[in-house]
């Protein structure tokens, strides 16, 4: 297994531009200007933030997996990492990290998956494919910026998964494990653009992944580097 590369940040929350607790299973969509700093706490520990980013001013433009795995040769995200775009840009990079590992691969929770991997009657339990719609609906009905940057379910691509544990077998077998993240750890990210992030701070209570316990996350926003001085 890749080794983490553990970072703790400078910033200090008081000196934050923005604040956002968001509550189990909730959606949350905000712009952030390229050079600013997002943190996002683990506030209990345990819990798995599902994200996605893209270009603020394209929405075609957005995050992809497989270029950032292929750019960092690692399925694992820690301080140094690049999030990469469908295009090849860096959207955002980790500048500092105190969970150490974050996942590329295990995907968002839907309702279908839901009552494939368990049982008929988890099917209409709340998900993040869910969340994700509803946030992406709400922000893109809240701009009035054109048709043009109207999203929907399918711009809903492959996401990072923030402090969830899912190790890879020796035979490529994806396994959903107890979380490797605690209470107050974070992951900090510094905007290569302008970004607009969303999150579903998963509800899933079926795997361990929230210890069948989800739990609020907290983000908080920095102007840029040079502004801070840091």
């Amino acid at each position: 297994m890749p080794e983490a590369v553990l970072q703790t940040s400078p910033l200090l929350a008081e000196d934050a531009i923005f604040r956002a607790d968001i509550g189990a299973g909730d959606p949350f969509v905000h712009e952030i200007l390229g050079g600013q700093i997002v943190r996002i706490i683990d506030l209990e520990g345990n819990q798995a933030v599902d994200t996605l980013f893209y270009n603020a001013h394209d929405y075609t433009e957005r995050y992809s997996a497989q270029d950032t795995i292929r750019a960092q040769r690692n399925i694992y995200l820690t301080t140094g990492t690049k999030l990469m775009s469908n295009r090849r840009n860096a959207l955002l990079t980790i500048v500092a990290d105190t969970c150490g590992r974050h996942d590329t691969l295990g995907g968002a929770c839907a309702t279908e998956s839901n009552m494939v991997r368990y049982a008929l009657e988890k099917r209409h339990m709340h998900a993040c494919r869910q969340s994700f719609l509803k946030g992406v609906l709400t922000w893109s009905a809240s701009t009035g910026r054109g048709t043009s940057q109207v999203m929907d379910k399918r711009d809903l691509t492959a996401n990072i998964n923030f402090f969830m544990n899912v190790p890879v077998t020796p035979a490529g077998k994806l396994t959903f494990e107890d979380g490797v993240s605690d209470a107050g750890k974070y992951v900090e990210l510094r905007a290569e653009m302008d970004t607009l992030i969303v999150i579903s701070n998963c509800p899933q209570m079926n795997n361990p992944c929230n210890g069948y316990h989800p739990t609020p996350v907290r983000v908080l926003i920095w102007k840029a580097a040079e502004e801070l001085g840091v």
